[in-house]
């Protein structure tokens, strides 16, 4: 993961424009707060990223953790939060700190394909000690063995002729083709798996889960969990 990580902290073109990277929190975090139960929850957002429309979550429940890797994100994120008393930033090595069964809602979206299998493990095991007895754990945007890099694609520039950004995904997906990512990507690659790898891979991790009927973020083709504590 330390080299994604490395790559998401620099001047990378995952996001088309501004406008792209906004509106890409933006519906995630509606998405959560859609599985927000209640406004004494205490959410916590594992490898935020950039979490622009934090705020909007942190309004819907009583404190909102956001775990970031990257540093230089994580700088950005104590800049941009600094006056919302509800919104916490910490790394991910700070969640050891946590109390165990101290978490309503975990989610952790679009980041299981940039771990590895055993990283994946590690960070299961951690949202467990930390999610309550009857908290939800939120796996999203998995990606899936059987949907290729062109269906992610057209699901960008679906939402960018929706949103009015068609040019700028244009230009956007060129650069990002001769950029570092597409090098990145080939060595170091990113990690698929089907409903029942995840749904094994989840149970094993000692949750009770189910695929979510619609995925966290703008891509239909890729998947999302809700888990629970398995007893």
């Amino acid at each position: 993961m330390d080299d994604w990580i490395d790559y998401y902290d620099s001047t990378h073109t995952i996001y088309v424009s501004k406008l792209h990277r906004d509106l890409h929190f933006s519906i995630i975090a509606d998405d959560i707060i859609g599985y927000i139960s209640s406004k004494d929850a205490v959410v916590l957002d594992y490898s935020c990223g950039e979490a622009t429309s934090a705020a909007r979550v942190a309004e819907r429940c009583s404190r909102l953790i956001l775990a970031e890797p990257a540093p230089g994100v994580r700088g950005r994120l104590i800049a941009r939060y600094a006056r919302n008393l509800n919104v916490k930033v910490r790394s991910l090595e700070e969640l050891r700190y946590l109390d165990d069964n101290s978490i309503d809602l975990v989610v952790m979206i679009s980041v299981a394909q940039y771990m590895t299998p055993a990283e994946l493990d590690s960070a299961f095991a951690v949202v467990r000690r930390l999610l309550k007895p009857a908290g939800r754990f939120i796996l999203g945007d998995i990606l899936r063995p059987d949907v290729s890099a062109a269906t992610d694609v057209i699901a960008l520039l679906r939402m960018a002729r929706a949103h009015g950004f068609l040019r700028d995904a244009l230009i956007g997906l060129m650069r990002t083709y001769l950029s570092d990512y597409w090098q990145l990507r080939s060595q170091v690659g990113l990690q698929r798996y089907s409903e029942q790898e995840m749904l094994a891979k989840l149970a094993a991790a000692g949750f009770s889960a189910s695929r979510a009927h619609a995925n966290v973020g703008h891509n239909p083709s890729r998947m999302t969990f809700v888990a629970r504590h398995a007893f």
